[in-house]
């Protein structure tokens, strides 16, 4: 059975309207039980999310319907002076200074990682599905860190694995969309125009929305046709199926 993995990311106090209107507007493709979220703890410093809040309480309820959740980082900010060029090269131009576990060092890494997953494990009452850093952007510390946290899955752009092991449970461009500038815009929706039909072939495909989203209709259009078109050669999954899946080949 060919797979379809939809996560929705930057899932905190601070896009709870956005969350909301990408929730409805996914419904009709899949149920929360085959939906990820990619929660952030402080998104930006600026909007932490507590144990006993409201929004903790949406958090719990939708992990109860059987939504899977990742730790996402814990502020999605980049604060790291990079040294080399290609690190400032994704810094700048693969997202707009939220590329948190870039170019931060193991320790801090790692005790983000573990703080992310235990608050949120807390609220929830679960264990969460896995971790994935903002933007899928990871530099070698940040690596290490994540193969030595426990974690049972992580991604990027272009694959998914079991950190632990380093095993890939999937391989393939993520089917996202940009939406702070016309220009990312454009080239996203021509992206998300030429994947689909490369990724009919392909045993898994993901597609990832932020909450920018939510207010372009545009994007919206697209994530629809998108998911229209996947579904006719993959069935909604959850992540932790690819886990299953490894347990059984082992």
């Amino acid at each position: 059975m060919k797979r379809l993995l939809l996560s929705i990311h930057d899932v905190g106090p601070r896009f709870e309207t956005e969350v909301d209107r990408l929730l409805d507007h996914l419904s009709p493709h899949a149920g929360p039980g085959e939906l990820a979220m990619l929660v952030v703890p402080d998104h930006w410093g600026r909007h932490p999310l507590a144990v006993g809040s409201p929004f903790a309480a949406r958090l719990r309820t939708w992990a109860d319907a059987g939504v899977s959740m990742f730790a996402h980082g814990w502020f999605h900010k980049d604060m790291a002076v990079h040294d080399g060029a290609v690190e400032r090269f994704k810094a700048r131009h693969m997202t707009a200074g939220e590329g948190e576990f870039l170019g931060i060092d193991a320790a801090t890494a790692s005790r983000r990682m573990v703080d992310g997953r235990d608050l949120i494990e807390q609220i929830t009452g679960r264990p969460v599905a896995g971790f994935v850093a903002p933007a899928w952007l990871y530099g070698a510390p940040a690596l290490d860190a994540l193969a030595q946290c426990g974690f049972a899955l992580a991604e990027d752009h272009m694959k998914v694995w079991h950190p632990p092991s380093g095993q890939v449970l999937a391989r393939g461009p993520v089917v996202t969309w940009a939406s702070r500038s016309r220009s990312r815009i454009a080239s996203s929706l021509l992206a998300a125009r030429l994947l689909p039909p490369l990724l009919r072939f392909a045993p898994v495909a993901r597609v990832a929305v932020h909450p920018g989203d939510a207010h372009v209709p545009a994007l919206l259009a697209s994530i629809d046709r998108v998911l229209r078109w996947l579904g006719r050669t993959h069935r909604p999954a959850r992540y932790g199926d690819l886990l299953a899946e490894r347990a059984c080949a082992s």
